[in-house]
Order: structure tokens, then sequence, then C-alpha cells
């Protein structure tokens, strides 16, 4: 039993040990290393670049009041269409007490003149009627009092002007109705009802009423780095999608680059707008987030190769055409123009010549 024991122990120790040695081997042999391979073809190129900004319409208005106040109706709401010369909202006028003691006051006294003038015309009336002062006496007599009767009523228009910003005569003129000064869309109300309103003067911008635009009229305003703003111009085509509109893209034609850069984390950015045709059937909303797509150069019917495939060595580039299975021969090539996945070659490869690609994963 001890006998057939250790002939076990043997085996085993012996079975280790072959084991161990087939490892070994394996792992001190060179691995084959297999390429994938790609063939030269014939493509067009295009080299772009994306600039990133948003959508808002060419022209928005903010309307202000001709008079301050405080909002005594808001009509219209946010997202509703608007007529030019539509009422938004009406104004409520709060009068100064000094500019309303005034007003009182001149009326005051333009209706005593009024009434001595009356009096003065109806003496000058008789006696001229009697034939005893001139018909000049009796003339001015006239346009004294008719003087008076239009100071008297420019006192009360001035005072109702004070007190509510409105006269009889002039209520579709009337400062207190803010008008929209174009047709469009309401894109915002800031103010409500009971708000305190300023007109636009001097020291100030004056308070907004709403924000008018144009939504048929739409740019896209973004920025483009100073490095590539050089290959750009004028009237070249844009292609723009949207965050809010997927599997959507809008043409586009750039219509102006801005002749002074902005510093922007570090960078030079310059700004630029693209008006966009947009279909009737979609809805775009402002201020929607925008990739522009602007090609910055072309190449048609050129020889290329993915761009992983070269091999770069100081100011030459190399790629490995196959002469064999899986063998490669090391040839250099003069590249062009590339779109960060296929470049042009210029010269050292012909059409449909196989390169070595990167390496298989095993």
């Amino acid at each position: 039993m001890k006998k057939y024991f250790k002939f076990v122990i043997l085996a085993l120790i012996l079975l280790v040990f072959i084991g161990t040695f087939m490892f070994l081997y394996q792992k001190s042999k060179p691995k084959v290393i297999v390429y994938e391979t790609e063939k030269v073809e014939v493509k067009d190129l295009q080299k772009t670049t994306v600039a990133t900004g948003k959508i808002e319409p060419r022209d928005e208005i903010l309307i202000k009041p001709q008079i301050s106040g405080i909002i005594d109706v808001v009509y219209k709401e946010a997202g509703e269409k608007v007529k030019k010369g539509e009422v938004i909202a009406k104004v409520k006028v709060i009068p100064e007490l000094g500019q309303l003691n005034a007003a009182e006051s001149r009326v005051r006294l333009a209706d005593i003149n009024a009434k001595q003038a009356e009096t003065d015309f109806d003496r000058m009336k008789t006696l001229y009627e009697q034939k005893l002062i001139s018909s000049e006496e009796y003339e001015k007599s006239e346009v004294n009092v008719r003087q008076a009767r239009e100071e008297l009523q420019t006192a009360k228009d001035n005072l109702e002007i004070v007190k509510e910003g409105i006269t009889k005569n002039s209520a579709s003129f009337s400062s207190t109705l803010i008008r929209s000064t174009i047709d469009g869309l309401i894109l915002d109300v800031p103010v409500k009802a009971g708000n305190s309103v300023i007109m636009s003067n001097t020291f100030n911008d004056g308070t907004t009423i709403a924000n008018v635009a144009d939504m048929n009229d739409l740019i896209f305003r973004g920025n483009v780095d100073e490095t590539e703003v050089g290959q750009i111009h004028e009237g070249v085509p844009v292609k723009i999608t949207l965050g809010a509109l997927q599997n959507m893209s809008f043409d586009a034609k750039l219509e102006y680059i801005s002749p002074k850069g902005v510093e922007q984390n570090g960078a030079n950015q310059f700004e630029i707008k693209a008006a966009i045709k947009v279909p009737d059937s979609v809805t775009i909303r402002s201020g929607y987030s925008a990739n522009a797509e602007i090609v910055l150069a072309h190449a048609e019917k050129v020889l290329t190769i993915p761009e992983s495939c070269i091999e770069f060595s100081g100011d030459s580039t190399f790629v490995y055409v196959e002469n064999g299975n899986q063998k490669f021969e090391r040839k250099e090539v003069k590249t062009g123009l590339s779109d960060g996945i296929y470049i042009e070659i210029k010269s050292g490869l012909k059409a449909n010549e196989v390169i070595r690609g990167k390496q298989k994963e095993e």
C-alpha cells in the first residue's frame, strides 16, 4: 500500500513539472501580430467647424411707455400675436401734486378771464349795434373773447392730461394706451397690473412693457475661434441643428462676422450671425440652443485613407502598404485635407491599394 502511494505522489509531481514547462514554453513563444487592412478610396472630403450659439429674432423690439404711472390693465400675454398699433396695456397716471395745483390754478384764472372777456364782448356788441364804436374796436373785442375761450379750453385739457394722461378730444392718440410698434409675437410681458412704470428719458431707459419680435425672421448668433475665423467668409452655407428639435437641421447663410474678437476662457472668439430658413410647419422659439456647422474647406474625388493609418515622423508621413499576406512595406506619402476621420493622399499611393490599419485584438 505504501509503495502504491509513493508512485501516485511521483506521478503528480511529474504532471506539475510537465505542466509548468509547457506553460513557460508557450509564454516564451513570440506572439503573431495581425493587423486590419484598409483600402485607398476615392472620396469627397470636407473640413468643417462647429459654432455653438442660440436662435433669436433678428429684431426684438422693447415696447416702453411715453408716460409715467401705474399699470392699470394688461391686455396681452406672452405667446400672443399682435398687430402694429394694437393695445398691449393701459397706464394710469398718478398726478404730481405741484403740477396738479398749477393746472387747477390755470383753469380758475382762465375761467375768470373768459367770463370777463364775455362781459366785455357783450358790452362792445351792444355799442357796435348802436353804432357808437367802430367795427375795428368790435373785431378786437371778438378776437379777445375767442382767445379767452381757447385759453380756458386749453387749461381744462391740460388739467385732464395731468389727472388722466388723456383728453376727451385726443383719446385715440392717448399715451396711456401702450401699443405695439410692429407686427409680431409677444415674447415677454415683464409687468402686471399695479406695477409702477416710468417713461424713457435722458437719465434712464424707461420700463419695458413688452418684448415683441417678428419670429418669421430668425438668425443664429454664435462664436467662432480665432484659429478658424480666417477660413470663413460672409455668404457661405451653414447647417443649423437645434438641441430642442432632434433629427432636424435647417439651412442658413452666414451674413456677419464680427471685426473684433472677445476673450472667452482664454481664447479669442468672434461673433457670427447666420440667417435661417425655417419651414412654415416648424415652430422655433427664441433662445433655443443651436450648433452651426460651417464648411472651412473641401476637396472632391481625391484619394483618401483613414487618418489613423498615418505614421508621423518629423515633417514626413508614412503608411505601410501590403505586399503579401500580413506583410507590409513602409512608404512615404504626401497628405492634404483632413476631415478628422479621413485624410487626402496627394502622392505615394494608388486607388484600391491595401494598407495596414490598426492591430486586431485577440
